[in-house]
């Protein structure tokens, strides 16, 4: 449909966003970031997500199957030192409870920035997905938030809706129940975490559907609206960022005392087997300098 629209794709070349009507590229900081494992296995297809405030501070970690090829992943919401720790202490506890059989392919890492900004539309240029703020504040989450204010952006584009309402309508009173459960999530710990989860299973097994409750968690009710205004003092700042749009940006946490401690044996087996692999041609897209 883009295509026959008259859309052109270019792929390994740069524009300068002045020269773009619609933005989506986020921002270079960091909020939050997440490292995985990518590897070969013989389990079956199969999907586990867990909170663990150890293995993944103040976020989750998971583990997803797909037709032979495995990816274990730990989401950090606070900055720490000697990253990888988390990443190999993850595998352990997932090979514990899995068998596994994993054999290494690479190790990959991402970022997320999380901000709320003031304008949408800056300068005549549309922000969507990240670029405008536009994901969630609770699980790092955007694919949707992407898609969709990309569409309503092309609309705009084409004189067909007005962005600006479109997106303060349709997308940020849920960006703003997220940015409050993140606060929310950032008060709790194992405990919290606990709580919540086996309230999720119960009311999954009384209703026979999980979603239920995501949907009640992301509702924007009268609750979160009024616990909207501590949320934007206590956990956002605000930012002029280099292209002169000002956002309630949410910055990276810092460490807690609970997150000292040291690898355990098992994990420094994974590292040193992780060494192995790299020397071999293992490839690894981050650093212990990433977060």
């Amino acid at each position: 449909m883009a295509l026959d629209a008259g859309a052109e794709i270019h792929y390994d070349t740069r524009r300068d966003p002045k020269d773009c009507h619609i933005i989506a590229a986020g921002p270079k900081e960091s909020s939050a970031v997440a490292f995985g494992e990518i590897f070969h296995t013989d389990h079956p297809n199969h999907v586990t997500f867990q909170l663990n405030d150890k293995l993944a501070p103040g976020a989750y970690s998971y583990l997803i199957i797909i037709d032979g090829i495995g990816l274990i992943c730990t989401c950090l919401w606070r900055q720490q030192k000697k990253t990888s720790r988390y990443l190999n202490e993850t595998i352990a506890w997932y090979e514990q409870h899995y068998d596994l059989n994993r054999r290494p392919i690479k190790r990959v890492g991402g970022k997320g920035d999380f901000s709320l900004p003031d304008k949408y539309v800056h300068e005549g240029r549309y922000y969507v997905g990240e670029a405008g703020g536009l994901q969630d504040f609770m699980w790092g989450f955007g694919m949707r938030y992407a898609v969709t204010s990309g569409v309503m952006a092309a609309k705009a584009v084409l004189g067909e809706c007005d962005y600006e309402s479109e997106v303060r309508g349709r997308l940020v009173p849920l960006v703003r129940a997220s940015a409050v459960n993140r606060f929310l999530m950032n008060r709790v710990g194992n405990r919290g975490f606990k709580m919540v989860a086996n309230h999720w299973m119960r009311d999954q097994r009384k209703k026979g559907d999980g979603l239920v409750f995501m949907r009640w968690v992301y509702k924007p009710g009268l609750i979160r609206r009024m616990l909207w205004p501590v949320v934007r003092l206590g956990m956002l700042r605000r930012k002029q960022l280099a292209d002169g749009r000002m956002v309630s940006r949410m910055p990276f946490r810092k460490a807690l005392s609970r997150d000292a401690w040291e690898p355990s044996a098992r994990g420094n087996e994974i590292a040193e087997h992780w060494n192995l692999v790299r020397k071999g041609g293992g490839k690894t897209s981050f650093s212990e300098n990433d977060a």
